[in-house]
């Protein structure tokens, strides 16, 4: 990939004030209450914009231009460092990566020895200052000169201890964030507190450590990146700290009781080959989707202290670091509209209609809403500017309002009165609305849904035929189906003959289905493809299931407490529609599932004990990739169906608790963090050989 480099294109001398005025407001604000205007992107890109114009007129530079300082220079403070804190220079791609380094090497005058690879987090850079071991003072970063005091915030910060395992006298500094838990808990008080929600992770570290009055306590996150003396710190803990190198810097700040991102699913490591460099850069970034907290790059830094001290600092930045910049995961653009949507189960769900927006590589024109309450503890108007990201790297999100940039225009959300598909009533009791009609309201979707082929896989049966069949009254559910006769179906248009008689021999098909796929095709609300093969699994039969109670259900792995009476409750509301399934003559039975023996403890054990001859017994497998060899062919709900009849549980991420991964080709972060776990990674072939007898 060539290294490519968008900016702000700035055409005069006019346009090149402006440009500074705008990036220094939004300087202070991003490093400051940490609700800046322009997103990284934008900002990034105005800055280069600056630096270019200002190379080629450099008679035009302005004393207040960003470049060249520390936080753009537009945050100031009242407390001096002891040693400026800088800010770091970027990269964009793999070439500008190895170009920086060859600077370096060549400014050297000899190779790096070793360099340290770690994430860069997405916070507010701080100076803990310990007096013998106990932490005395909190300080921003400021200007890079001086910074604000705010250690007013001693006591909210996770990992930062108030008492060090040794007591010495050291300053740690590092980044305070929120992992996404405590940002969701942080909004949740600010916005009963009155407050409107924070625009996104970082701006609620920034705002919330640095009030210093608050009716709501928050707490936040500290990772450190470094250490040094200050004043009264021994000769001996002075010079290790002058002499060690960063990594080692990094073990002796973990081992004092900080915390550091070893203990994360990216910690620091070294290596000494641009190769080995280059792989642990891309391990972080496929790592990024799956981090509880937020990171916007990768710092590449020579670890020797030696290094370090000879490559020296620029006015704004060490020359032995530099951040790989990754691309921005959120954006900033306007809610225009608010769509409600009628699913398939009835749930009235709302969906934001957003001024186009390129996130992650795609245009973003649509993004999710959770529910009417959420709308409002969020405070969102119509008219907004928003964050959006995508949760998971696949489903954009609305996450708040920009409120600061409120011009007094926006309007109110309405929710609406009635189920805006039939008009009928709806049902408020739950925080996801529903119309009271429930899956009868929306009698095509919930169709559609149980032909699928993951479901009962109808072939032949497309949406223009459903349509037909549900506006001339035929089928009111998918259990209509298996009653339509030759007739009827030659009575809708484009049906001849052979089509109707495939149909049919489809229809009549699908009755043997195993328990797993009729079940999913109830569209039972909390359940999908997975679950409901944990279930079938579990209870071998219809008639197990439905008289299962909330206790049995939460026997099946994935079903907790709050989930199992919901799915009592939806079962018990789709009896009639079961009932005529079964009278039909659709299969109801689990093929090779036993089932639980009773109810109780004894039957709990005599079901996770079933599978116990077959290969993948008590196994939690996750496939990813393309797959290839024998199962090529296989859909991936179709390779999950595969690892479940061998005894397994199939899965969609990698944890701790996965035994093994099946990686194709293209297998991405996954196998990189099966890797770092130590858990079995087998090709498709492998697999395949494994699990020969159930293919």
């Amino acid at each position: 990939m060539t290294e490519t480099v968008t900016r702000a294109e700035i055409a005069d001398q006019a346009a090149y004030a402006d440009a500074v005025r705008t990036a220094v407001e939004a300087s202070a604000a991003y490093y400051g209450e940490g609700d800046s205007p322009l997103d990284d992107d934008a900002f990034d890109r105005l800055v280069r914009g600056i630096a270019a114009y200002e190379a080629e007129h450099p008679e035009h530079v302005l004393p207040e231009s960003p470049t060249g300082k520390v936080a753009g220079g537009a945050v100031v403070g009242d407390v001096p460092h002891t040693v400026p804190m800088l800010s770091l220079d970027n990269v964009f791609s793999a070439e500008g990566l190895e170009s920086w380094a060859a600077g370096l090497e060549r400014r050297l005058g000899r190779p790096v020895g070793r360099w340290c690879v770690e994430p860069k987090l997405d916070g507010l850079a701080i100076s803990a200052r310990y007096r013998d071991g106990r932490l005395a003072r909190l300080v921003t970063r400021g200007d890079g000169a001086a910074g604000e005091d705010v250690s007013h915030g001693i006591g909210m910060i996770v990992g930062l201890p108030e008492r060090l395992a040794e007591p010495v006298t050291v300053e740690l500094r590092g980044e305070v964030l929120m992992t996404r838990a405590q940002f969701e808990d942080a909004n949740a008080a600010r916005t009963a507190a009155g407050g409107p929600a924070f625009a996104n992770p970082r701006s609620a570290a920034a705002g919330s450590l640095r009030a210093k009055d608050r009716a709501y306590q928050v707490e936040m996150t500290f990772f450190a990146y470094g250490a040094l003396p200050l004043e009264g710190t021994g000769e001996d803990l002075a010079a290790r700290l002058g002499e060690l190198p960063h990594s080692e810097i990094m073990e002796y700040v973990a081992a004092l009781g900080a915390r550091t991102t070893a203990t994360t699913p990216v910690p620091a490591v070294t290596a000494t080959a641009l190769e080995a460099l280059h792989e642990r850069v891309a391990e972080i970034a496929a790592l990024r989707a799956e981090l509880d907290f937020g990171i916007d790059g990768i710092v590449v830094r020579a670890d020797a202290a030696a290094d370090q001290a000879e490559a020296g600092v620029s006015s704004r930045a060490p020359r032995w670091a530099i951040a790989y910049k990754l691309p921005a995961v959120e954006k900033i653009t306007r809610l225009l509209e608010v769509e409600w949507n009628v699913g398939r189960t009835g749930i009235i769900a709302p969906r934001a209609v957003l001024e186009p927006v390129e996130l992650e590589g795609s245009v973003v024109t649509y993004a999710t809403l959770h529910n009417a309450a959420d709308i409002e503890r969020r405070g969102l108007m119509l008219g907004d500017h928003v964050t959006v990201y995508k949760a998971g790297d696949v489903i954009p999100r609305v996450e708040a309002p920009v409120a600061h940039l409120r011009t007094g225009e926006e309007r109110p959300i309405e929710a609406p009165e009635v189920c805006p598909r039939c008009g009928d009533a709806i049902d408020v009791s739950q925080q996801r609305w529903r119309c009271v009609r429930g899956r009868a309201c929306h009698a095509v979707a919930s169709v559609r849904y149980a032909v699928g082929r993951d479901q009962l896989d109808i072939e032949g049966l497309g949406e223009k035929i459903i349509d037909q069949l549900v506006d001339a009254g035929l089928i009111t559910d998918f259990a209509d189906l298996f009653g339509l006769t030759r007739e009827q179906l030659l009575g809708l248009e484009r049906m001849g003959e052979t089509s109707t008689a495939n149909l049919l021999a489809a229809i009549e098909g699908a009755k043997a289905k195993p328990l797993n796929k009729v079940f999913c095709a109830l569209g039972v609300r909390g359940t999908g493809r997975s679950m409901s093969r944990r279930i079938a699994r579990y209870f071998a039969t219809m008639d197990a299931i439905r008289a299962a109670g909330d206790e049995a259900f939460q026997r099946v792995e994935g079903i907790g407490p709050e989930k199992a009476p919901v799915l009592v409750a939806e079962i018990a509301e789709l009896a009639p529609l079961i009932d005529r399934l079964a009278a039909a003559g659709v299969n109801m039975v689990e093929p090779g599932a036993t089932g639980p023996a009773e109810e109780g403890e004894e039957g709990e054990e005599e079901a996770s004990g079933a599978d116990s001859g077959l290969p993948l017994a008590g196994m939690s497998v996750v496939a990813t990739g393309s797959m290839s060899g024998p199962l090529e062919k296989l859909s991936r709900n179709e390779v999950n169906e595969l690892i479940e009849r061998a005894g397994g549980r199939a899965s969609s991420s990698v944890s701790a608790r996965t035994a093994l991964l099946v990686a194709g080709e293209k297998a991405g972060s996954k196998k990189a963090k099966a890797d770092k776990l130590g858990v079995e990674v087998v090709t498709p072939e492998e697999f395949a050989a494994r699990v020969a007898d159930f293919l």
